[in-house]
């Protein structure tokens, strides 16, 4: 098979459910080979059998890890290199929130692991791959609320535990990664972005979660038609694959037009504030005297495709 014709392959987290199963839905009805993260094997082996119907795509692969573990993320980076000879798509989309603190096996609060310690380790895993496989794209999602992050208390040790600020301050996070991330990538070939994808009905904290239920009851109250997960991922979609897109980079978006980041996001001092802590807390930690090469200052796992991998 030429370049020009190799098949696309795309990688979604979250991908069991709601927005990550509806943007996983529309990138395999499009011909993709995809590649689906999930927490649970039992419903990401259902997610696949409902995408495998709607699409008519039997190129899909399931990949089972809880984003939570570091070594998990890990292992999983590594099968997804194993299997995955190119990697054109990157689809950040895993969130969750938590009504009170939790500490992962790793020693850090539960909401920040996942919305945004795991996506910053997980790129930093794959990201030699996507260089390979370039032009390629990595779409963050994160969301809007407008909030600055506590960079001496990122694990609220010190502070009251609130779900939503928590929530909102750690997928802050998605935005300052982004920024930077796409400062350092300039020239490789490789874009990224954040997105806004909505207020949507979704599953956030769990079936029974918090926001969820609070969404849900607002909307009976007031007779609001909460848009669907498929609606949601339109806009996740549009940056994913739009070409008048190919170029762009650093941006944040809503419904198919940038918006205005937080100011704490917009400042490139901040940005790298808290990459240098990701680095520290994810094991990512430049050597002392490493250059910025690579993001990381160093090379990642698995730079080479493996042979008889897809």
């Amino acid at each position: 098979m030429s370049a020009t014709a190799e098949k696309r392959t795309a990688l979604v987290t979250g991908a069991s459910s709601g927005l990550g199963q509806a943007v996983a839905t529309d990138l395999a009805t499009q011909g993709m080979r995809v590649g689906l993260v999930a927490r649970d094997r039992a419903r990401g082996e259902r997610a696949l059998e409902e995408i495998r119907a709607a699409s008519g795509n039997d190129d899909l692969h399931l990949f089972v890890a809880d984003l939570a573990d570091q070594a998990a993320i890990r292992a999983l980076a590594q099968d997804v290199l194993d299997r995955f000879a190119r990697l054109h798509l990157l689809v950040n989309n895993a969130g969750t929130a938590f009504p009170e603190r939790r500490l992962t096996a790793d020693g850090v609060e539960r909401a920040l692991a996942v919305n945004h310690l795991a996506p910053f380790l997980l790129t930093h895993l794959l990201l030699d791959r996507l260089k390979a496989s370039a032009p390629a794209r990595i779409v963050n999602v994160g969301t809007r609320i407008d909030t600055a992050m506590d960079f001496d208390d990122l694990d609220w040790k010190r502070r009251p535990y609130r779900m939503m600020q928590a929530y909102g301050q750690s997928k802050l996070g998605n935005l300052h990664f982004t920024f930077e991330l796409a400062r350092r990538l300039q020239g490789s070939g490789v874009t990224v972005n954040c997105v806004f994808p909505g207020v949507f009905n979704s599953n956030l904290g769990g079936t029974d979660g918090a926001q969820n239920l609070f969404f849900k009851l607002v909307a009976r109250l007031l007779g609001w038609a909460i848009p669907s997960a498929a609606r949601a991922a339109r806009r996740v979609l549009h940056v994913a694959t739009a070409p008048e897109l190919a170029d762009v980079s650093g941006q944040y978006f809503g419904d198919r037009k940038t918006i205005p980041a937080p100011a704490q996001a917009q400042d490139p001092q901040a940005n790298r504030r808290l990459w240098r802590i990701s680095e520290e807390m994810t094991g990512l930690a430049r050597p002392e005297g490493a250059g910025e090469g690579s993001p990381s200052g160093h090379s990642t796992v698995g730079a080479a495709a493996p042979a008889g991998s897809a």
